[in-house]
Parts: C-alpha cells; sequence; structure tokens
C-alpha cells in the first residue's frame, strides 16, 4: 500500500465515530477542486503499512474505526489485503471513493471488508469532464458502481463538492434527475486550504447551495449541507 498521510484521530472522516484516516497516493482524476494535491501528485512522505497498523493496534481503546481516503484507494492493488489486516484488528472501515473501480469496490463488498462507503458524485454525467479534470471520467463505472451499493446493502452516503462556476442550477438538475431514488447526499461547501490543484475556485454561497438542496430534494430522500 502507497500510504501518504495519516491522520491519527478524526471526529468527522466517519459519521459518529471517532477514526483515523489513512490517506493512499495517486489518483485517476486531476479535480481542480482536489485540496489534496501532495497526495495526488504523490509529493509527500510514505508511511509503511507495519508502522500504521501498530498504530492501529496501539489505540483500540480510542478509536472506533477506521477511514482509507485519498487520492483514490482502489487504485492501490493490495487495497483488499490491507484492508483485511485491519480489519483483523476489530475495526469497521469506511472508503472513500470517486466510483470508478466498480470491480475493487465488488470485491470488498463480497469479502466484507467495508462497512460504510462513501462515494462522490463530481456533477452531472455531462459536466463531469470538466469537473474531473481527464478526458475520459469513466462514467458508465461510476454508473456500475451505484448499482453496486444498491444491490449490496452496504451502508453508504454520496456527496458533492460544491464550486463556482462548475455546479450551476442546470447541472444540479441534471443530477437530481440522474440520482433519483437514492437515499443519501451530502452537498459539501469547497474550502481552500491553500493545497488545491486548480487555482481561483470559490465555495457556492450558502444561499445558492440552500436551492441546490430543495432542488435534490425533489427526487432525492435526504440531502444536507456539510460544512456549510
Amino acid at each position: 500500500m502507497e500510504i501518504l498521510g495519516l491522520e491519527k484521530v478524526s471526529f468527522v472522516d466517519y459519521e459518529g465515530k471517532i477514526c483515523a484516516t489513512i490517506f493512499t497516493g495517486g489518483c485517476n482524476f486531476r479535480c481542480p477542486f482536489c485540496h489534496n494535491a501532495a497526495l495526488v501528485n504523490k509529493e509527500t512522505v510514505p508511511y509503511t503499512e507495519e508502522y500504521v497498523l501498530a498504530y492501529l493496534a496501539e489505540r483500540k481503546s480510542l478509536l472506533d474505526a477506521v477511514t482509507i481516503s485519498g487520492g483514490e484507494p482502489c487504485l492501490q492493488p493490495d487495497l483488499p489485503m490491507f484492508a483485511k489486516r485491519i480489519k483483523q484488528l476489530g475495526y469497521p472501515i469506511k472508503l472513500d471513493t470517486n466510483g470508478t473501480f466498480p470491480q475493487v469496490l465488488e470485491n470488498l463488498i463480497k469479502e466484507k471488508l467495508i462497512d460504510y462507503v462513501a462515494m462522490d458524485i463530481k456533477n452531472a454525467s455531462t459536466h463531469y469532464q470538466a469537473i474531473s479534470g481527464v478526458v475520459s471520467p469513466q462514467i458508465d463505472n461510476i454508473k456500475k458502481s451505484l448499482a453496486l451499493l444498491k444491490e449490496n446493502g452496504v451502508p453508504y452516503e454520496l456527496r458533492t463538492t460544491l464550486v463556482e462556476g462548475f455546479h450551476t442550477t442546470e447541472s444540479i438538475c441534471q443530477m437530481a434527475n440522474e440520482l433519483a431514488g437514492e437515499n443519501t447526499l451530502y452537498l459539501q461547501k469547497f474550502v481552500d486550504s491553500g493545497g488545491c490543484l486548480g487555482a481561483n475556485l470559490n465555495a457556492v454561497s450558502k444561499a445558492e447551495a440552500q436551492k441546490f438542496q430543495a432542488t435534490l430534494k425533489q427526487h432525492i430522500q435526504n440531502v444536507y449541507l456539510r460544512g456549510y
């Protein structure tokens, strides 16, 4: 596993749980609003698996769970084995993913190696190229991952980071139709922490985010604002 970051204690990465968050290196997207540019570009010093696992073993009485994030964790060929070792320590695992690796996701679900999934829905499908920063954002794979989550019963949430200029009334209306029948979507406030892949980006205002929320609620059961 290429582990390039470790947040030893987090109160926000796994809803309702105190967790450690493991950040993997590399990503197949280049979203301009991504705040983990150093991870995507593999610019940070790696941690060894043994160091991370030893830390998790020592903190079992203090931590409730583990989140595996990135970057895109599903790029890592040994993700299933690493997840298995975490599960052997007794931790539930949350996976953060962009949904472009349905085969990996299916394997993790079938092997009961993940307990919760947070999957990014960047924008409406026709707007994905611009917001993902790649020519072929693999929309079909994202749809397959969505179907897998629905069919297999693993708890999951969808999440969209709202960025001014990328998310409009038009794209949100299209998203609402594409995600009709989904249970939970979080609309996240973009925060420029200084480490983004792109420049001169701004958050969608709270008033606009609330309008988007109302539109999406017509088709999705639960739509929440996060960070506003």
